[in-house]
């Protein structure tokens, strides 16, 4: 899979001294997604047994212990999947995933 974009998450990193533990998984939520061959929803769900699959192309992935949440629009056909979000879970809980 293509990811658009590792900007976004080195951003979220460096926001605050307080997310420096989000680092070693998102890097390494990032190297598996990277390798990742996913052509619909089910596949993603087969590889990563805790996202969460939305509607249109929506997909939810728990990091860190969900500590964490990504927020991801996946557009298969292409196996392009775009960062729409990156937070804590507190702050997963004040948006909305549909339409970020």
């Amino acid at each position: 899979m293509r990811i658009i974009a590792l900007r976004t998450l080195k951003a979220f990193i460096n926001r605050s001294p307080a997310y420096a533990d989000a680092r070693d998984p998102l890097m390494a939520w990032y190297r598996h997604v990277s390798d990742a061959d996913w052509a619909a929803p089910a596949d993603v769900k087969r590889d990563i047994g805790s996202a969460s699959i939305l509607k249109d192309g929506r997909v939810v992935f728990n990091i860190a212990g969900n500590k964490y949440r990504v927020v991801a629009w996946i557009n298969y056909p292409y196996r392009v999947l775009y960062v729409r979000f990156v937070g804590t879970h507190r702050q997963y809980d004040a948006i909305d995933a549909q339409n970020i």
